[in-house]
């Protein structure tokens, strides 16, 4: 009798220590937190979103690119989204985001139209940033996945750290990696969520240096881009990331098999051993591709949510509450 007690009890202690490793490791958060709080909520986003790609395409790149940005400044927080005040150094006027980020009008429908089928402020604009930058993936043709939720929004923002973490076009692939390992992503994170320029266009200023600078670069497509980039001026000019820029499939990777990539950071992933392997992978399989970049979307996801008593449910996602 006293040894079958003893098993119960390291049974039961084995489960407790289970259950909480399991609920550490989703970082608190649980895809069904709105289900009794307003079911409504994320029908509300998808349709916003919808409008929004209807209106432009382009939006949707726009929309996930946000949701990157803000997880990699102090994680996912919708610290983004704040404007500048006195207390608050804006990430918009970052290196990465300033004349560049943008959707943040879409973001504020979606909390307009939220708060209105919820009755009150109970959808972070956190959670808005992660289920919009889903929905944009769905909507221009790429896979869906169940988003965790339950993120608070934070009540700081740090352009320092945009300006610091936020991955540049410029970087190699040791600093790629060693900035993805920064936010506690491996490898395959890197290939995988760089696949989301499959969607989407950059600046002019972005992409000068590679086609003018570097060797492994197609002739031709080099000699088409300097045609629209000059050496000097046009910085805002913009170029297709890949050849369908508002269709989530896998010519991005197979541009840069063809040595296509439009940024030193894309190309930079055909140089190592693994993070090109995955290249390769990926450029003749969208079914991999697919799964992977959910799976890498959620985790990505997780970085450093606010939740419990952390942070607050901002009522203007440009604003924290003390100065609403």
């Amino acid at each position: 009798m006293v040894k079958m007690n003893v098993i119960c009890f390291l049974s039961l202690f084995l489960s407790l220590i289970l259950s909480i490793a399991t609920a550490s490791s989703n970082s608190g958060l649980s895809s069904s937190y709105y289900d009794r709080v307003c079911p409504e909520a994320l029908p509300t986003i998808k349709r916003v979103v919808e409008d929004a790609l209807a209106q432009e395409r382009r939006m949707g790149a726009s929309l996930l690119r946000l949701h990157f940005h803000d997880c990699f400044v102090n994680g996912c927080d919708a610290s983004i989204l704040l404007d500048q005040t006195s207390t608050i150094d804006s990430e918009k006027n970052a290196g990465p985001n300033a004349n560049s980020a943008r959707g943040f009008e879409v973001i504020d429908k979606i909390k307009d139209e939220v708060d209105k089928v919820c009755g009150h402020h109970v959808v972070s604009c956190a959670d808005i940033l992660t289920v919009a930058a889903r929905d944009s993936v769905v909507g221009l043709g790429g896979p869906s996945w169940k988003v965790k939720l339950g993120r608070r929004d934070s009540t700081t923002a740090s352009q320092t750290a945009a300006n610091a973490n936020i991955p540049a076009p410029s970087m190699d692939l040791p600093a790629l990696i060693k900035n993805f390992e920064d936010q506690g992503l491996d490898e395959e994170d890197l290939v995988v969520l760089s696949g989301a320029h499959t969607l989407g266009f950059a600046q002019c200023r972005t992409f000068r240096p590679r086609i003018y600078s570097d060797s492994n670069i197609d002739p031709a497509f080099a000699s088409h881009l300097r045609a629209i980039c000059p050496q000097v001026g046009g910085d805002l000019t913009l170029a297709p990331l890949d050849p369908t820029p508002s269709s989530f499939d896998v010519k991005y990777f197979s541009n840069l098999v063809s040595k296509k990539g439009l940024l030193n950071s894309d190309q930079a992933l055909l140089s190592g051993g693994e993070t090109a392997e995955l290249v390769s992978k990926y450029s003749g399989s969208h079914e991999e591709f697919w799964e992977d970049f959910a799976e890498s979307m959620i985790k990505m996801g997780d970085i450093k949510p606010l939740t419990g008593n952390r942070g607050e449910i901002r009522n203007n996602c440009r604003k924290v509450n003390s100065e609403y």
